[in-house]
């Protein structure tokens, strides 16, 4: 099974070949799996990119801040 940084890696790697031009990539997700992005879903391989770095910066989701409510 690969770690979160190789995950990481991959999913960048695949991200920046969206971005160049290719037209379909794989990438291998925590439970092994292989899911196929394309340019038109390249939004969800950036979204599971920020899973991945909020992982390895050791907290398991992004929580938005508390803004105090007064009255």
């Amino acid at each position: 099974m690969a770690t979160t940084a190789e995950l990481l890696a991959e999913a960048k790697a695949a991200y920046h070949r969206l971005q160049i031009g290719e037209s379909a990539v794989e990438v291998r997700d925590a439970t092994g799996e292989s899911i196929r992005y394309t340019p038109a879903n390249a939004s969800r391989l950036k979204a599971y990119i920020a899973e991945l770095e909020a992982e390895t910066n050791g907290c398991g989701r992004v929580v938005p801040p508390l803004r105090p409510v007064w009255g």
